[in-house]
């Protein structure tokens, strides 16, 4: 098989492009899978950062040069008509034109999903493409769509997101027929706005659907289905809560134990054990969400990704173009069913 091959936004992130650089090489050298990199940015300041890295194995990675870069703050509607040399733009133009299989980015995520629509364009079919979240529960982690790329949503896009994670379950997670769940304040049918019981009855009418119906809030960590489906406003405020715990139960955890004057060996103990517990909320450990309904492979990685995140989206990058999620997405939206 021909190794896949990965462009990746140098200048993405809030370490870029250092950390970036590193997360590459690091991909490129203990790598199970085979991979090449196209590494996008100022050519010439790439060369000086890999310049710090001697290791590096050249011969799988080459440099695509994009002058330009969309900061993580700009407006990315702005940024995404004038900065059409930045390296979010050159990189999925190197996706798109077939130099490479994916593209990787931990930049500005509206920008990302602006130029992904533009030049890559969607899926037929697809009305409002999603980035997939994950989050932890006590058997494993939920797909939740959508995190927050779709903040008013209509029923029929409700329906779009639940085959789109389906088809996502059974190409990455080798769920052949995954559960979906409604996220909603109630169990039952009845309950929600009217956008939210709309959606319920196309849910519960799509046969190619394994509907598990209605799941509230505090079923989420206890595993309430494989796939949970919201609207972006709700997706991102849940993703928000659960990124805080990462934080919070740490700081929890040490008041409580100064209260009860624990001694620094029992600290330690329950501090690694929480640390292992805090995994599943933190956004590094999943190596970037993909960006589903886009006629491409696009990884979204969180602004602190740190070199080993990088190195997980690339690995990440690649079994998206491997398992060919697109195809599967196109066959799904021209048939009607997942």
């Amino acid at each position: 098989m021909a190794a896949s091959r990965i462009a990746v936004d140098a200048m993405g992130g809030d370490e870029a492009p250092a950390a970036v650089v590193q997360g590459v090489v690091r991909a490129l050298r203990h790598s199970e899978d085979e991979v090449s990199i196209l590494l996008v940015g100022p050519e010439e300041q790439l060369h000086d950062v890999l310049d710090a890295h001697p290791d590096a194995p050249m011969e799988a990675l080459r440099i695509v040069d994009a002058p330009e870069v969309i900061g993580m703050g700009e407006a990315p509607s702005t940024a995404v008509k004038q900065k059409t040399n930045s390296s979010i733009h050159r990189g999925l133009a190197a996706h798109h034109d077939g130099h490479a299989d994916a593209f990787v980015s931990a930049g500005n995520t509206g920008a990302i999903m602006g130029a992904s629509m533009f030049i890559l364009q969607r899926i037929p079919g697809v009305e409002r493409p999603s980035i997939a979240g994950f989050f932890p529960t006590l058997k494993g982690p939920s797909v939740v769509l959508d995190i927050g790329s779709n903040v008013d949503c209509k029923p029929a896009h409700l329906l779009q997101f639940a085959r789109m994670g389906t088809v996502y379950g059974r190409q990455i997670l080798k769920n052949e027929r995954p559960s979906v769940g409604l996220l909603n304040i109630g169990e039952e049918p009845g309950k929600g706005n009217e956008r939210v019981k709309q959606a319920y009855e196309l849910l519960q009418d799509a046969d190619d659907l394994n509907f598990a119906g209605n799941v509230e809030g505090g079923e989420l960590l206890f595993y309430a289905a494989d796939i949970i489906i919201c609207d972006g406003f709700v997706g991102n405020a849940l993703l928000k809560f659960g990124e805080s715990m990462t934080t919070v139960l740490s700081e929890m955890t040490e008041q409580e134990m100064e209260r009860q004057g624990l001694a620094s060996d029992e600290k330690e103990l329950i501090a690694d054990v929480l640390g292992e517990v805090r995994k599943g909320f933190d956004p590094e450990s999943q190596g970037g969400a993909p960006l589903l309904g886009v006629n491409g492979n696009v990884l979204v990685g969180h602004g602190s990704s740190s070199p080993g995140v990088i190195a997980q989206m690339i690995h990440a990058a690649a079994t998206l173009a491997t398992e060919d999620v697109v195809r599967a997405l196109e066959e799904v939206f021209e048939t009607g069913a997942a």
